[in-house]
């Protein structure tokens, strides 16, 4: 599992001549194990916040520390490293690799990490049949819906078992019966196998899910609430 502490983060944009503001002395403390959201309107800074903890963007000041990981002191080569190893992202975008099948997709990350080939075959179909897809691993993702296409997302994300799994807007292209599928797919695996989870959204249906609200706005966090998650009416 994973913990993750941010110190006084700061991070600025340029365009054109004005500066916009990411983070603005960001201060932040995320337990191993917790299922945490980063709501907030965009533009808010809860992108940029998710994408410095997975080490997919430098703030300009401050520290970031990932279970064993110094983030903002690591190599392009270490942080590619532990985002190899150590990290699930899930986007918006699902960047599934359109010419690969299901299972390809999800191969294709212990390919990377040099695991042989039948390993890989038997741990993919194994997690596309806990993501609901079994029967699928064939179909490219050009034949399949938005959220079977986002549940080969996150098979892909988490079938080298991360210890944190960073979700930016997950459900910002699915119907409301598929987001609640989608999100109780992520708390069953939060709790099954201790995965910590932080998830940027502006959906008040994924809120629902999040046992700690972290509200963002104008690049600080204004709120950091204790709720209990009660899910979306479908």
């Amino acid at each position: 599992m994973s913990s993750i502490s941010c110190r006084n983060l700061c991070r600025t944009f340029h365009q054109g001549d004005e500066v916009i503001t990411g983070l603005d002395h960001v201060d932040l403390d995320i337990e191993e194990g917790e299922f945490v959201c980063l709501s907030g309107p965009s533009g808010s800074g809860k992108t940029t916040l998710l994408n410095a903890m997975g080490g997919l963007d430098t703030p300009d000041e401050g520290e970031i520390t990932v279970g064993k990981y110094r983030v903002d002191k690591l190599s392009k080569n270490e942080l590619a490293e532990m985002r190899l190893h150590d990290i699930g992202f899930v986007f918006q975008a699902y960047n599934l690799i359109p010419v690969l099948s299901a299972i390809e997709n999800v191969e294709f990350v212990m390919q990377v990490q040099g695991i042989a080939a039948a390993d890989r075959g038997a741990r993919a179909r194994a997690i596309l049949a806990e993501v609901g897809l079994q029967g699928l691993e064939d179909r490219r993702p050009g034949d399949m819906s938005g959220g079977q296409q986002q549940r080969v997302a996150v098979a892909r994300a988490i079938v080298n078992q991360p210890a944190l799994v960073l979700a930016d807007e997950p459900t910002a292209n699915l119907d409301t019966r598929s987001a609640a599928q989608f999100m109780d797919l992520f708390v069953a695996l939060n709790r099954q196998h201790g995965i910590t989870f932080v998830i940027s959204t502006h959906d008040t249906r994924v809120m629902a899910y999040a046992r700690r609200l972290i509200r963002m706005r104008d690049g600080r966090i204004v709120a950091d609430e204790q709720q209990e998650p009660h899910g979306m009416a479908v």
